[in-house]
């Protein structure tokens, strides 16, 4: 991984063999980041994603194997009980144009993987709710 700061941004490339979600986790931690968004795109070939059932309050996942595009990596980067707590979405093509997409859980470089990072100054915690089943921002 390589990054650059300019302003408030920071222009990260993952590079291939790297897994996108713990790489942006220990950037983050490393550099302090408490709060912001994460725009992206690049090359993966092995991505676990996950769609969230708002009736039975449980994550199902799939993994996809082969040569995707991703076309968007989109999320925000807040804390949960002090620690960096991302919550990542993903928009993935394959090699016949279909879109695949969902929660991020994991995903694998195979060529590149370009990150904007736009930081905040501030912080917003993560709490678990009850009702909707999921941890939301703590406003």
């Amino acid at each position: 991984m390589k990054h650059a700061k300019i302003g408030s941004k920071y222009f990260v490339r993952i590079d291939k063999g790297e897994e996108v979600v713990a790489s942006l986790h220990k950037f983050c931690t490393d550099n302090g980041l408490k709060l912001g968004s994460v725009i992206g795109i690049g090359a993966a070939d092995r991505i676990t994603i996950g769609v969230f059932n708002t009736v039975t309050k449980e994550y199902h996942s799939q993994e996809l194997t082969g040569e995707y595009e991703i076309t968007n990596l989109t999320g925000n980067i807040t804390e949960k009980d002090g620690e960096v707590y991302l919550h990542l979405h993903i928009t993935l093509s394959d090699e016949e144009y279909n879109a695949h997409g969902g929660h991020l859980n994991q995903c694998w470089v195979s060529g590149t993987c370009e990150l904007i990072i736009d930081v905040v100054d501030g912080e917003i915690g993560r709490v678990f709710d009850d009702y909707c089943g999921l941890n939301i921002w703590k406003l």
